[in-house]
């Protein structure tokens, strides 16, 4: 069959268009759901939170928590769709009818700049823990420096070489930019078994792996204090060799999202993808 001139361009320019035209928010989470390695499975706190899935994306910001502040730096460089690892509106499930019928102004003025700004965003947590190995653990072991300490077997087991637990917090801090730590136990205490719970994982988890005679030193991104921070006082009080360091969630995970954002650059090519750090939002008085 022949085909004109005019057919021939007219397809090529249709082609070309085609080609050219940013893929949408949720072309980009198909290719997320596609690579990460493991079933997508429902219920799930993975899935958008705002925004209109059929956007073109302009950008992508990947970051541990989606703040107001993070939104507008993301907007200022021109990211439109942002993951994020935990939630936008102030709880697990992002759930924000009680705001709403609270007329709460700090949930609006967010949403509003949300709309304002054609932004999406869509959390990315269940699944990137589910991970292996978990994409959380991995940046974070990364950021470290304690990826030839692992347990292969247990993962969240690492000996290190003997330290003292004053020494393994200033290390930490010092290496995740922690503006705020806190510890339990003694400084002095010398040790080399490690466990790392990265987040909010709960103090039956904490405490369980703190029950465990190869794990001397729990690290942890937070915990209600009237749990597993009185278990380890506890602990300490009865001379067991245990001890605590408490990150604060964001910058117990940070380091997984950054790990996140060097993944999806592998297979999302045809938009900027830029890690976009959360602050953490404590600070010490003088």
């Amino acid at each position: 069959m022949k085909i004109s001139s005019t057919a021939a361009l007219a397809w090529f320019a249709a082609a070309a268009c085609a080609q050219a035209a940013p893929p949408t928010a949720q072309q980009i989470i198909d290719r997320i759901q596609k690579n990460v390695g493991v079933a997508w499975t429902t219920p799930t706190v993975d899935t958008f939170k705002a925004g209109d899935p059929q956007t073109p994306v302009t950008g992508v910001a990947v970051t541990m928590m989606a703040t107001l502040d993070v939104l507008q730096r993301a907007a200022a460089s021109g990211r439109n769709l942002v993951i994020t690892h935990e939630p936008t509106f102030y709880g697990h499930l992002d759930q924000t009818d009680v705001l709403e019928k609270q007329h709460d102004s700090v949930l609006a003025a967010k949403e509003a700049f949300i709309q304002e700004h054609h932004m999406v965003v869509w959390r990315f947590h269940d699944h990137w823990h589910r991970r292996q190995p978990d994409g959380i653990l991995e940046g974070m072991k990364h950021a470290l420096g304690w990826d030839k300490y692992q347990n292969p077997a247990k993962p969240m087991l690492f000996t290190l070489p003997e330290t003292t637990l004053s020494d393994l917090a200033a290390d930490t801090k010092n290496r995740l930019s922690i503006n705020v730590e806190r510890v339990v136990g003694d400084p002095e205490l010398k040790f080399t078994r490690v466990a790392l719970i990265p987040g909010a994982a709960g103090s039956a988890m904490q405490i369980k792996a703190l029950e465990r005679d190869d794990v001397e030193v729990l690290v942890i991104g937070e915990t209600p204090e009237w749990e597993t921070v009185e278990y380890v006082a506890d602990a300490v009080t009865e001379h067991k060799h245990k001890g605590l360091i408490i990150l604060s969630h964001i910058p117990s995970e940070q380091a997984g999202m950054e790990e996140c954002t060097r993944w999806l650059k592998g297979f999302v090519t045809d938009v900027p993808v830029e890690f976009v750090p959360a602050p953490q939002p404590f600070w010490m008085p003088r």
